[in-house]
Parts: structure tokens; sequence; C-alpha cells
């Protein structure tokens, strides 16, 4: 039983690194140092600024005074979701502690992180005032898709939306439509980004559905489209117009011997966090999606 304790905590380890392999928005997480937690639990308190512009300078009087404008606007956390899993000690013995020991892992790979994608993507795309196409559209060849990516940072160096942090996620499929194009040109285009990461249609939707893992038909948990919503084609997003913070993440486990229910091992998981934008920063999204289901 030791050694299953010491295999476990050795998965416990790699979760970070499971998560930062896996996950496709885990390069926006923000700078925890930026957090300030608000008055109750479930808030957080970001710091806002607004500046005067310049003013004429006077020879006679000199400068005109200006006002500096420091305000605190407080959000709430909107992720809250965990799961307890059991497994029973002969099973696990049976199999030499694989069943539980490459549970954690394997739970986060192929459960945790695509629904927190696809949550934080969905987030994104639904907020007011960001950037985005005027109808979905079907991109079919390497050069629809260069033409799309060419307009959309065209966009963003009007808004003046800083290219230093402007990420690139994308669909496999478009991305290797756009890498068949004449090397050159996809090169200019692909140079422009910070990094460029491959999302799976599956994570990418202009909204989703969030299962309770307890009503009828959603026992499963996990998350679902949304009747409406589009499949995504590619989002640009600059790193610092969006709030992305994991307050609470919960992993451990009951050993047999202490679990007062059933004789078997227990995994506990939990993520609490926040996927938002920050309102004066919404230029630093541009979304290119198709056309919504039955529109």
């Amino acid at each position: 039983m030791p050694n299953t304790i010491a295999l476990f905590k050795k998965y416990i380890d790699k979760l970070d690194e499971v998560y930062k392999l896996a996950s496709r928005t885990s390069i926006l997480d923000s700078d925890p140092a930026l957090i300030r937690q608000g008055a109750n639990a479930n808030e957080l308190v970001i710091s806002k600024m607004a500046m005067d512009g310049l003013a004429d300078y006077d020879r006679s009087s000199g400068y005109v005074s200006g006002n500096v404008t420091l305000t605190n606007e407080t959000v709430k956390y909107n992720y809250d979701r965990g799961r307890r899993f059991d497994v029973d000690a002969m099973d696990n013995e049976e199999t030499a502690g694989i069943s539980f020991g490459s549970l954690a892992s394997e739970f986060i790979r192929t459960c945790t992180v695509p629904e927190q994608d696809a949550f934080r993507f969905a987030t994104y795309a639904s907020v007011d005032g960001i950037s985005k196409v005027a109808e979905g559209v079907d991109l079919t060849t390497g050069t629809d898709v260069l033409s799309a990516l060419t307009i959309a940072q065209s966009q963003m160096d009007d808004d003046e939306v800083s290219p230093e942090g402007r990420y690139l996620f994308i669909t496999p499929t478009l991305y290797n439509l756009m890498k068949n194009v004449d090397t050159t040109k996809s090169k200019e285009v692909l140079n422009d980004f910070s990094a460029i990461y491959k999302v799976p249609q599956s994570r990418f939707y202009t909204a989703i559905e969030l299962n309770d893992g307890k009503t009828g038909g959603e026992e499963k948990g996990g998350y679902k489209k949304v009747e409406g919503a589009a499949d995504i084609n590619f989002m640009i997003i600059q790193r610092r117009a969006v709030l992305q913070y994991t307050k609470h993440t919960v992993n451990k486990i009951v050993r047999p011997e202490d679990n007062q229910h059933s004789d078997g091992w227990m995994f506990f998981f939990r993520s609490y966090g926040l996927a938002d934008v920050y309102d004066n920063k919404v230029k630093g999204i541009y979304l290119h999606h198709k056309a919504a289901e039955g529109g």
C-alpha cells in the first residue's frame, strides 16, 4: 500500500505539467501577483486606470492640470467544477496500483483540460465588443485562411492592440490548409504571432453548456455545444486582454483504511477559477467562426 501512495503522489506532482502540456489556453493564465481578493470569497478586485490626454502648453501659465482616476472593479469567479472517483482496493491491487495511480493524470488530460479550454474560448467569444467577422464564414482553402488572418491582424493593428503577446488559436484543419500554401506567404503571416496553438474543433465553439453530472442525460458530466452556437475557425487573443485565473485546485486522495463508505481508494478533483475579458481591452480578441447551426 505505501508503494501505491508513492506512485499516486508521483502522478499528483505531474498534474501541473500534464495541464501545461495538454491545455491550449494555459499560455493565457494571468500573473497571480496581479490578482487581489475581494471582500467576499468568490470575488476578485481588478484595478483600472483612466487619465486625461494631452492639452496645449501655455508659455504664461504652463501646464494644464489633468486627472487620473483609479477605480476598482469587482468580478466573480465563473467556473467551479469537480468530481470524485472510487476504485475498489482489490481492483487496484490486481492491477499493481495502475488503476488508481494513473487515474489523476488521465482525468486531467482527457476530461478537465478539454472542458477548461472549451469554457474559456466560449466565454471570450461571447463577450460584447470583441472584434469578429460580421457573419459566419467557411474557410475552404489555405488562401482563404491567410486572407482572413491578414484582415484580422489589420483590424487589431487599427485598434492599436499591441502586437506583442498576440496568440493564434486555430483548428488543425485550417492550420494544415494554410501551411500547404506557398511557404513564403504563410510564413509572413504566421511570423506576426507570438505563438500558434492548434485547437481541436471539439473544444472550439462560440457557446457551450456545462453538464451538471446529476440531471438525467447529464450524468457523465463534461460539456456540449449548445444549439445555435457556431464552430470557431480561429481566435487571436492578446494575452493581456484576458483575466484567466485558477484560485483553487483540489487533488486529494483517501486510502481504503480511511474510507468510511467502502473498501476503496477515493480521488477528489476540483477546479475553481475565472475566465473573463478586461472591458477596456475587448479589442484584444478577434473571433472568426463558421455560420451558426440553423443560421
